[in-house]
């Protein structure tokens, strides 16, 4: 609909319905929208001061449609502006914010945000922000935000931002969790599994973090620590990479998801790794497993990240030594 531009959905169908006429008048349009009459004339004035009507020349009370070409257009153009001028505050407070963060303090590196609300508010800001990776732990027990309503991770995800994620294995036995992480794991997302987790963790672009603050074992969600740039995040990262590297990686199978566990290849991946030893390329591959060539080149990046390698000449070495091939 054309609410982004400003329009809501009662006024979208009043221009919807004049746009289908030669013209129209207030009664007109609300028979079509079954609504008032009054109501349809707060709408078409509304839509002539938007430039989305024009009162016609030829019978007094009748509106004709201005061309969606050319009204749609300009309220698109309009729009556009208003984001290139959003975008150019956007460097200016970028620039003066991190003029500030020169000047912090060590009492300034850290945020405190209090209450479960805020906490989500929070959390959802940060992966909305997300422009390359979001590190994140997964405990289990109670969570201020559950999967079902992080709806934030499918559009960052959608937009080509990486997530590693590192789960107890406890949230294994969670209902749908495996089903939610194939789903996941089809965009490009890295599971992993670990006995336990120290705490809850998201982690944006090496830039912030958020952690929660445990009044107590069962309350986990009544706030939260933000950090910011600072040798303490430096720390916090720190944790992370050490833990993932320790962890099991998740990987998807012909039978589902499944854990590989002390350092053995899933049955898919050894797959893949025999068949381009042998010098299949990535497309042959893929027709023999009868899978994707984008998940051939998926598996691929997890096991080179897996090796610690950065090209494909390095991972044959690296499986050879470690017994994969």
């Amino acid at each position: 609909m054309l609410d982004v531009l400003g329009l809501d959905n009662r006024e979208t169908l009043a221009y919807r319905a004049l746009v289908s006429l030669p013209s129209g008048s207030a009664d007109d349009v609300a028979g079509a929208l079954g609504c008032a009459v009054e109501e349809s004339a707060r709408l078409l004035s509304s839509l002539e001061s938007k430039g989305l009507v024009a009162r016609s020349s030829s019978t007094e009370g009748r509106y004709v449609a201005s061309p969606p070409a050319v009204a749609i257009g300009a309220l698109i153009v309009q729009r556009q502006d208003d984001l290139r001028r959003a975008q150019l505050e956007l460097g200016s407070l970028t620039e003066m914010y991190r003029g500030a963060a020169t000047r912090r303090t060590v009492a300034d590196v850290v945020d405190v945000v209090l209450g479960p609300d805020a906490v989500r508010q929070r959390f959802a800001q940060l992966q909305m922000g997300a422009r390359r990776e979001v590190m994140v732990f997964v405990k289990s027990g109670v969570v201020a935000v559950s999967a079902e309503e992080n709806v934030e991770e499918d559009k960052a995800l959608e937009r080509g931002v990486k997530y590693r994620v590192v789960v107890e294995r406890e949230v294994l036995e969670r209902p749908g969790f495996f089903k939610a992480a194939e789903e996941a794991m089809e965009y490009g997302e890295e599971v992993r599994v670990t006995p336990t987790l120290p705490t809850r963790l998201v982690i944006v672009d090496r830039q912030l973090a958020l952690l929660p603050i445990l009044a107590s074992p069962e309350d986990q969600s009544g706030g939260a620590l933000l950090l910011h740039a600072s040798g303490l995040l430096e720390m916090v990262i720190a944790l992370f990479e050490r833990t993932w590297h320790g962890a099991s990686p998740l990987v998807t199978t012909k039978s589902g998801v499944e854990e590989v566990e002390g350092g053995r290849l899933g049955p898919l991946d050894a797959q893949i790794l025999r068949l381009l030893h042998a010098g299949l390329t990535d497309h042959a591959v893929a027709t023999q497993l009868q899978v994707s060539m984008r998940t051939v080149q998926r598996r691929v990046r997890v096991l080179m990240d897996t090796a610690d390698v950065e090209t494909r000449l390095q991972l044959g070495v690296e499986a050879a030594r470690r017994g994969w091939l």
